[in-house]
């Protein structure tokens, strides 16, 4: 994710109650990759990316639960055939 990503994620973590510090993989290069943290200071932080992205799709689950025995909806394969023009 690039910065501005990073700034929506944040924000999106704080709504949902989820900690985390997203932060630049190197803090030297704010233009590179960002992840997700479980600190602000780089010497000692630990990567918490994986966790995160865990509790966030916990959360949308808790917020959207799916009936039982329902097909899980998202995209499918198939073909679209149209109807015969007579």
């Amino acid at each position: 994710m690039n910065a501005e990503q990073a700034r929506q994620v944040d924000a999106t973590l704080r709504r949902l109650g989820i900690p985390g510090v997203v932060a630049p993989e190197d803090p030297e290069n704010a233009a590179g990759a960002w992840r997700v943290y479980d600190g602000a200071d780089p010497a000692i932080r630990k990567d918490i990316t994986a966790d995160v992205l865990a509790a966030f799709v916990a959360k949308f689950r808790e917020a959207n639960p799916e009936p039982p025995g329902k097909p899980q909806a998202g995209p499918m394969r198939g073909f679209i055939i149209p109807p015969e023009d007579n």
